[in-house]
């Protein structure tokens, strides 16, 4: 066998292996990255929600989107991974991911009024934030003062009496909002684990304080 026969091989190799490295990082990147809330409106959910198209929430309508943000984020996203009524099920896009829904749900609600933090990869799984953590970011902005006829924290008189019918009752009503306090105290993406956790630490300073 001739060296250059012997060659053609390797050269193939090397340009096939060149060729490979060049597109990698590219194809990676379009298979791997998660887009952002805005990245996934502009894509698919603009269509109908830019416009109001068939009954869809008019980005930008504060009415229409609260009524919905008071259900949470887990609510809305169930409602657009499954479709309901007009819109199909992932906005009509199989490509977009559950994560991708959650992001630009909470993009439309932050553009139509919201506060919410967009969602981070659940992928890569936290641990749950405190209850203290929570309260002290959050719920002392009405707890702490009595705002909106919240309950104090450390007034043994507000929280007994809403103990009483069982610490389930009273996680459940945080959850769904109750009275001036929107559904989970207004952050969307506080589990029902840190919900309980807020509410137990709030609940146990009354009880601190007053022995």
């Amino acid at each position: 066998m001739s060296s250059s026969r012997a060659m053609k091989p390797l050269i193939i190799t090397a340009i096939t292996l060149a060729f490979t490295l060049a597109i990698l990082p590219e194809a990676a990147q379009a298979k791997g990255a998660d887009r952002s809330g805005k990245e996934v409106v502009e894509a698919v959910c603009g269509n109908c929600h830019t416009s109001g198209a068939d009954g869809a929430p008019k980005i930008g309508n504060k009415q229409a989107w609260s009524t919905r943000a008071a259900r949470g984020l887990d609510s809305l996203t169930q409602n657009a991974l499954k479709g309901i009524r007009k819109m199909p099920s992932h906005g009509g896009n199989p490509d977009v991911s559950d994560f991708e829904i959650q992001r630009a749900i909470t993009y439309m609600v932050n553009q139509s009024g919201g506060q919410w933090a967009e969602p981070t990869n659940k992928a890569a799984k936290t641990a749950d934030r405190a209850g203290k953590d929570i309260v002290q970011a959050q719920c002392i902005k009405c707890h702490q003062t009595g705002l909106k006829g919240a309950p104090k924290i450390g007034d043994r008189a507000a929280w007994i009496p809403r103990g009483a019918n069982g610490m389930d009752a009273l996680v459940r009503s945080a959850i769904n909002g109750h009275g001036g306090m929107p559904a989970r105290g207004g952050m969307a993406d506080l589990t029902d684990a840190e919900m309980r956790d807020a509410v137990i630490y709030m609940f146990n300073q009354g009880i601190t304080v007053a022995k």
